[in-house]
């Protein structure tokens, strides 16, 4: 949807409040007002652009309300819910599915790939000698908005990857489709860091500003080290759900 030059069409049978409130999802996306920082137009000037009253407005902003998308303070106005994307640590599924089942489109900002010698923490994960080259995985992924996350993954080479594949896809069925690969277990560690100055620059945040780092090894059907993978999280838009059940 064109958003700048949207009008209302008075000829269709769409009600003003629904054609409002898809012209209102449209805006929220800009970038001046995802990030939450500036308030969306007040009422009363959207009500005086498009020809119709404050309530048919107000009618539509209810429903972004109602879906948690925009939040309203009195004497101030209306302004977009920061989005925090909360995933369980119970739960195994791609960075690209989690994204498009919250209705998130994902974006990829930036795929490297390379062949790098592993360092000490790296060999020990995939079980191998520092002077075997790996491939190396760097993306930087996130939404139309935001930038999410900052992943290196390594690969053990027993894999075969030649780094001519699509990367671009879901990574496990990347594995699975060109490389006859598939991976069953994933052992993983969280910690909150301060964000050093690659991170940072990753992530688009301030050096030193609170990321959670996930470390994960994972192993394929018969226990072996497949993928050695370090992300890094902004903490802004991330967080993790964990269910802990007491024993009677």
């Amino acid at each position: 949807m064109e958003v700048r030059g949207f009008e209302l069409d008075h000829k269709s049978a769409i009600p003003y409040h629904v054609q409002l409130e898809k012209y209102l999802r449209a805006l929220i996306k800009l970038k001046e007002y995802a990030s939450g920082e500036s308030l969306l137009p007040k009422e009363e000037s959207m009500a005086k652009r498009f020809g119709v009253s404050r309530n048919t407005v107000r009618q539509a902003i209810d429903k972004l309300v109602q879906d948690g998308l925009v939040e309203r303070k009195r004497g101030v106005g209306s302004k977009v819910v920061a989005q925090n994307i909360s995933t369980r640590l119970d739960q195994w599924i791609s960075f690209t599915k989690e994204m498009r089942d919250k209705g998130i489109d994902v974006v990829e900002y930036a795929v490297e790939i390379d062949f790098v010698k592993p360092d000490k923490d790296t060999a020990r994960a995939l079980n191998l000698g520092t002077d075997t080259e790996v491939c190396c995985l760097k993306r930087v992924r996130g939404a139309e908005d935001a930038k999410y996350l900052f992943s290196i993954s390594y690969f053990h080479p027993r894999i075969g990857l030649t780094g001519s594949e699509n990367f671009y896809q879901p990574l496990y069925e990347m594995l699975e489709k060109e490389c006859h690969i598939v991976v069953t277990v994933s052992k993983e560690k969280l910690k909150a860091i301060a964000a050093p100055a690659v991170i940072a620059h990753a992530l688009d945040i301030k050096k030193g500003d609170p990321v959670l780092k996930r470390e994960r090894v994972v192993l394929d059907r018969g226990d072996r080290p497949v993928e050695y993978n370090l992300v890094y999280y902004a903490t802004d838009y991330f967080s993790y759900d964990i269910d802990i059940k007491r024993e009677l």
